[in-house]
């Protein structure tokens, strides 16, 4: 049984294709979504692969200890055992869609929301999201998206759609929480978008919100040149379907007590020296700041990693602080 469990946020810094496979549709490699909601999402095999694989690399540089990746992540061949960390899909906060003023706006839904705050709520220790969830169709009091502002009919256009939004306190509260909570403050190019992110948080109806994720995200043609002939090879035309840049997700990082006797975890990080009420805990504890300590703040998921795809910046969230982690900031190859 899991013993803690914390949100690890990933911000998404270009395209990112984490595939659910060939489709017979429009689009021939879209993304991994939520089949009941069609919610883009990233499978937790995926994301924990992705982690798993920058730690091999971090074993193989002397950063961490081999025997630390192997209890942690469990190992492949030989005396297996389960590792002792988890982690959940990888769920979709805040999306971005095109705006007439204020270049974007991150759309969210009270559905969306009211997940979020239930997840965070058996994170252990819990951590406090709001009181009240948003109703749909809501701004933030300053918020910069509004293009018609006439008495209490206030407009905003996101793509070429137009909305009637009121502007909120609750949703003030939301995106002020995000904001604090999501984007790194130890990052000085994140001032821009802290504030920007106060401003510019819009909560849509469930349906509209389900529509731009379904409408909105990045198609982008792909072919293959002909190396004689100078032209597209035959049958070398696809579509590939990108969750876009500034896209916001999280998932819990869980973790339980290590699956293993005390004579492996000797010289590991996982080794306790003294006397501890809880056992189990600290064990978990130690799992939960090793991840935290050494996974990199700039990371790669998902395919096609040689053209820049899939960078996002990650954060956990601790004790309602956020940690950066001490691992280097090269991204790493999925």
């Amino acid at each position: 049984m899991f013993k803690q469990a914390k949100p690890l946020f990933l911000i998404v810094e270009t395209p990112l294709h984490a595939g659910s496979g060939s489709d017979l549709g429009i689009v021939d490699l879209p993304i991994q979504r939520e089949k009941h909601t069609d919610y883009p999402k990233i499978e937790a095999s995926g994301l924990k692969g992705s982690i798993r694989e920058i730690f091999d690399a971090q074993a193989k540089n002397g950063k961490v200890k081999n025997d630390e990746v192997l209890l942690t992540f469990g190992p492949e061949t030989g005396d297996l055992h389960a590792g002792a960390l988890g982690f959940t899909d990888a769920r979709l906060l805040l999306f971005p869609v095109k705006s007439v003023k204020g270049v974007f706006a991150w759309v969210t839904c009270p559905a969306v929301l009211e997940r979020f705050k239930h997840d965070l709520s058996i994170c252990q220790p819990t951590i406090n999201f709001v009181k009240n969830i948003p109703d749909a169709n809501t701004v933030s009091n300053n918020s910069e998206l509004i293009v018609q502002n006439e008495g209490d009919t206030k407009k905003i256009v996101l793509e070429e759609y137009t909305f009637t939004v009121t502007p909120d306190n609750e949703c003030e509260t939301v995106a002020k929480w995000i904001s604090d909570n999501v984007l790194p403050a130890n990052v000085p190019s994140y001032g821009y978008w802290r504030k920007k992110m106060k401003k510019d948080i819009v909560v849509l109806s469930d349906d509209d919100f389900r529509d731009f994720v379904m409408l909105s995200t990045e198609v982008i043609a792909r072919t293959k040149i002909d190396s004689n002939k100078g032209t597209v090879a035959t049958g070398a035309l696809w579509y590939e379907e990108y969750l876009p840049t500034d896209s916001i997700l999280y998932s819990l990082a869980l973790t339980t007590p290590l699956f293993v006797d005390d004579t492996k975890k000797k010289g590991t990080c996982f080794e306790i020296h003294s006397p501890v009420s809880d056992k189990n805990l600290k064990e978990a504890e130690k799992v939960m700041t090793f991840l935290a300590d050494y996974l990199p703040s700039i990371i790669q998921i998902g395919g096609n990693a040689t053209i820049g795809k899939g960078i996002v910046r990650r954060h956990i969230c601790q004790n309602g602080g956020i940690n950066n982690g001490t691992g280097t900031d090269d991204t790493q190859n999925n």
